[in-house]
């Protein structure tokens, strides 16, 4: 199902690394994301809700790039 906040995903599972591209063209990873919280992302029916809820402010993050205005 496509998301209204997530525009691709994905998943490093050895570096443990979520790469997340937002619809706003930011792009974050998140550290140490384990195997089933990837594959939980991956089958989730809302993506956005998902993230919200499993992923943002659970793990350690870096800004990958930021989306020019």
């Amino acid at each position: 199902m496509p998301s209204s906040v997530i525009a691709a995903w994905t998943y490093d599972e050895p570096a443990r690394r979520l790469v997340i591209t937002f619809v706003s063209g930011d792009v974050y990873a998140y550290l140490e994301v384990p195997p089933m919280e990837a594959e939980g992302l991956r089958v989730a029916r809302s993506k956005g809700r998902f993230f919200s809820e499993r992923i943002r402010d659970r793990f350690a993050f870096e800004r990958v790039k930021i989306a020019l205005p």
